[in-house]
């Protein structure tokens, strides 16, 4: 009868860390607008773990701290990354296991809004893209992919064609 010894067992791995717990923040100013409410839509503004087409790859856990400090009011809601063109505002921002989930409510009586519920409707317009500064990330030398770590989170706009294509809208409400 052979004994195991301490060389001849395979090497003792830690055990793998728990996913970070969901951070969800929403904006107590408001009710909470059901999905059926004018103007309201969801989607994911960004996925972990997928290259993008500019070689960034967003990980779990890097919007976190953003969120956490900015709340869901310190985040804005822009047509195409253009300061000059808010269209409503954020109601939901929630990292959870995919990615970044945001629920928004285009402001209807701005007439721009009122044109992107029409074209999300129709399917015209749906991307989502975030804008946002990097807190820490670390560039791959052999593929060039920029692992973020932490991000500081400044908006999220609605785009016709987002820099990462899986970021899109799922569900919109017009009337």
């Amino acid at each position: 009868m052979r004994l195991a010894t301490r060389s001849s067992l395979p090497p003792l791995r830690p055990p793998p860390r728990p996913p970070p717990p969901p951070v969800e923040v929403r904006d107590g100013r408001l009710p909470l607008a059901p999905l059926s409410a004018a103007g309201v839509f969801e989607g994911y503004a960004s996925l972990f773990g997928v290259v993008d087409l500019g070689r960034d790859m967003v990980l779990p856990g890097a919007f976190s701290e953003s969120l956490a400090r900015r709340g869901v009011s310190g985040v804005r809601l822009l047509w195409q990354h253009d300061p000059a063109e808010p269209i409503g505002a954020w109601t939901v921002l929630r990292e959870d296991a995919r990615g970044l989930f945001a629920r928004g409510r285009l402001n209807m009586g701005v007439a721009r809004a009122r044109e992107l519920v029409a074209l999300m409707r129709q399917g015209a317009v749906d991307g989502l893209s975030i804008g946002f500064k990097v807190g820490g990330a670390r560039t791959d030398a052999r593929s060039g992919v920029r692992r973020i770590a932490k991000l500081d989170l400044w908006e999220i706009s609605l785009v016709t064609f987002p820099l990462l294509p899986q970021a899109r809208v799922t569900a919109v409400k017009g009337r």
